[in-house]
This record gives C-alpha cells, structure tokens and sequence, in this order.
C-alpha cells in the first residue's frame, strides 16, 4: 500500500536503527525521502537502499543541535522535491547510565541538547516551511517510553523524552487550524544500537527488560516505523497531538 505516495518526507538520525526503519518503510509506502544523520556515511548507505530498491531518496549530513544546518537540510529537501509533506525528528542519543546525584552535568546537557532541542529546532523549521505552503503537512517526534515513566539511572533521557511530549502537544494545539498535524511514537526497548550501548553499561540489563516486558521481548525497528509512517499518512488525518506507544504493553502496567 502506498500511503505516503509522492510525499516528501524528512528523516532525521536515518543512518540507522528507528530512523533508518522509517525511511525504509517511507520509500516502501512511496515516499521521496530525506535521509538526514549526523554521519554523512550512514546517510548515504540508507538512502543508496532505498535507491536500489527503485524508491526515491537523497542524503543530507546535518547535526540537530546546529540551526544552520537544520536550516540548509530543509531547505535541499524542497529544493529537491518541490516541498515538505512530512517529517519524522528522530535523531538521538541514549545518554549516560548515572544516579541522578552522580549525572555529569556535561551529559545532562549534551543528552538534551540532541534529543529535546534538536527536536524542537528541525520542528521549528519544518513548522516554517509547512506553513509556507498549500496542504499543510505531518510531523512524528520519537519520544519514548521513558518520557510516559520513570527509568532509573536514565535521568537526562528520560527529561529529554518527557520534554518531547511536550513540545509535541503543544505545537499540535498551535498549528492544528494550519493543516498541520503533529504526534509523537514511544518506543520501549528496541533492538538497535542505542540499547546495545546500555547493555555495554550495563550488563545483564536487557535480559531484566525482556522479563518486564509484558510480550516478554524488545521490539523490533520496523514496528516502530510502521507507526510512524501510519502516523504520516492520510489515514491518521484526524490524529493530533497524539502519543503512540509502542512497547509492548509495558506503560500499560
């Protein structure tokens, strides 16, 4: 099914993981999309796939906590497709394992500074271009589960999640008379490599996290991703400022 036919859909943190599921499954569904990472590399392998597959997609480097460059990547998505149908403000990082009396301050603000701001910065700019044009458009911010609950020892990350929500349902409230809708995805534990650093930390952590788990296992990338491109798409045209868990049953308890 095509959803998202002839959509173009910007992608932040598409070199891999929950970014790199999304453009996958955006292309699959008929996007043109925007591969947009911090890591020219990744970039460029996701969207040489996409090619491959005969879907559309061009690679952007771009680093979330730089306006500029957040700017310059929005601004080659539409000078490439003409304009900005969706996004998806993925990019993030998983932040260090501390006690929050023992959180480096240096951490505290690097986490936040990539996860809640440089959400708000790329949604801030889409916003512009959105409005600037017919049809409005659909943003999805990856928040998590962990900005639905608590999780120890992940003080900055789950703040930053939390802050996600928020920004989330306001700017929904905000530009809903726009044409603009805006929704967020809570991912549990996924397999990517951002949960591989914290079992590195933390060993024996996601044995205890698969037990938790109400399905008794992490999720996989493209579950996440085919909540967020239904999110994206007409289907969900009356879906605002919505949180969608996908964890397995886990902030269900």
């Amino acid at each position: 099914m095509e959803r998202l036919k002839g959509k173009a859909i910007f992608i932040t943190g598409a070199a891999a993981g929950i970014g790199r599921a999304a453009a996958l499954s955006a292309a699959q569904s008929g996007a043109r999309c925007a591969i947009v990472d911090i890591r020219p590399e990744g970039a460029e392998e996701t969207a040489a796939e996409i090619q491959a597959a005969g879907g559309e997609a061009i690679a952007i480097p771009a680093d979330v906590r730089r306006s500029e460059q957040v700017q310059a990547a929005i601004a080659r998505t539409v000078a490439s497709y003409g304009r900005l149908d969706g996004a998806v403000n993925n990019a993030g990082v998983s932040g260090t394992l501390a006690f929050s009396a023992e959180m480096a301050e240096s951490d505290w603000e690097h986490t936040l500074a990539v996860n809640l701001s440089g959400v708000f910065r790329c949604m801030k700019y889409e916003l512009q271009q959105m409005m600037a044009q017919e049809g409005g458009g659909a943003i999805v911010n990856t928040a998590s589960a962990a900005g639905l609950i608590g999780l120890p020892r992940a003080v900055a990350y789950s703040a930053s999640k939390h802050g996600v929500i928020g920004i989330t349902r306001t700017a929904a409230l905000e530009y809903a008379r726009r044409g603009i809708r805006i929704n967020a995805v809570c991912p549990g534990f996924v397999e990517t490599a951002m949960v591989d650093i914290w079992e590195e930390l933390r060993p024996g952590m996601l044995e205890g996290v698969r037990r938790f788990n109400p399905m008794r296992r992490l999720g996989q990338p493209d579950e996440v991703a085919a909540a967020i491109v239904w999110l994206l798409s007409d289907e969900a045209s009356f879906v605002n400022g919505h949180t969608l868990s996908v964890d397995g049953g886990v902030t269900a308890q």
